[in-house]
């Protein structure tokens, strides 16, 4: 989603050291873009500080700083910001456009929508589509030509930036809840971990991410000025992984209510939002919460419901808000309300 002028020098970006995780089978399709419009990488390999050697070694590994440079360097050199994915170039400054336009929707919803149509007018390759079932929402892509020896990296990248992108909008992490591709899973599979957090599927029907329904409710952060300043340097939106998450405390209150059983500690709660236990402490304090209040107000609004509505015993109500026995049940019970959990049974019956 670069800005500048399609004439522009490629620059040499500081490539750090960083942790090598892309895979070269990223940059040999970069270098094949090259070739099919009978052109030399020579440059962007050396820009990126990327031997020609480690292309003959499928296991060697680039930071994203470093594929951050080869991909800005052919993006220019190429004039084709889709590094020859499509059957027509996509000039410096496309995604660029297409992101603006989605810049005044009133919510991440619309932006999605605007993007998903407007790729299709720019790109008629592939098509995107926004949905949603239940209480998932689903970004797929429909392939309409064959995508060759490109296929795995255009379906990875084209979902990586709408998904750097739509956390910028909203200026917030957007867990997925899973990602899923229609090829098999290749050698460097396990690097998807990294690339989409959350469960990763091979061999589906198509390319797509899925994610919580309510962030396309949330309304867009950002202004003309964020946008043009964000333009100059957008590639990293593709790896960045955003710290603050906008529905954390939605998100942990509905995990605590609907699987108690598998909630009961910070690690399992935090392997279920696919966080770390430091992590999800962390966010919560920025937030002004806590673990432990927000599951005593989910276990008190849970145990009041089924105390004055159900016959259970106690010893089943304390299992079913997330206790490991009545005993502790009671105590929790008396801190909340100044009464045992019998004793306001009783009197909200009275």
């Amino acid at each position: 989603m670069p800005s500048k002028p399609a004439s522009a020098p490629p620059a040499k970006l500081p490539v750090t050291a960083g942790q090598a995780l892309t895979p070269m089978a990223f940059v040999a399709a970069i270098v094949a873009a090259y070739q099919r419009y009978d052109m030399d990488p020579t440059q962007a390999l050396e820009l990126a500080q990327i031997a020609p050697t480690d292309l003959r070694n499928p296991a060697a590994r680039i930071s994203a700083a470093q594929m951050e440079c080869i991909s800005g360097a052919a993006m220019q050199e190429l004039d084709d910001e889709a590094l020859g994915w499509f059957s027509r170039r996509l000039p410096w400054g496309s995604y660029g456009m297409l992101a603006r336009a989605s810049l005044s929707a009133p919510n991440l919803g619309r932006a999605l929508q605007r993007w998903c149509r407007h790729h299709g007018l720019i790109a008629s390759d592939i098509a995107l589509n926004l949905s949603v079932t239940g209480d998932t929402a689903t970004l797929a892509i429909t392939e309409h030509s064959d995508l060759g020896g490109l296929r795995e990296f255009c379906l990875v990248s084209v979902l990586r930036n709408i998904h750097g992108l739509a956390c910028w909008l909203i200026d917030s992490r957007l867990p997925l809840q899973g990602a899923q591709f229609p090829f098999t899973a290749p050698p460097h599979h396990e690097v998807y971990e990294v690339l989409f957090p959350g469960p990763t599927r091979f061999g589906c029907a198509q390319a797509a991410v899925l994610f919580d329904a309510r962030y396309l409710a949330l309304p867009l952060r950002r202004d003309e000025a964020a946008m043009n300043q964000m333009l100059q340097r957008a590639l990293p939106l593709t790896v960045r992984q955003y710290r603050r998450d906008r529905l954390l405390v939605t998100r942990v209150r509905q995990a605590l209510a609907a699987q108690p059983a598998q909630t009961r500690s910070a690690e399992d709660l935090a392997a279920l939002l696919h966080v770390s236990p430091r992590t999800l402490h962390r966010q919560l304090v920025e937030k002004g919460t806590s673990l432990q209040t927000l599951k005593d107000e989910v276990r008190q609004g849970r145990a009041r419901e089924l105390l004055l509505r159900t016959a259970r015993p106690l010893k089943q109500v304390a299992d079913a808000v997330g206790f490991q026995n009545e005993k502790s049940f009671i105590r929790a019970f008396r801190n909340w309300t100044g009464q045992t959990p019998n004793e306001f049974r009783r009197s909200g019956r009275s």
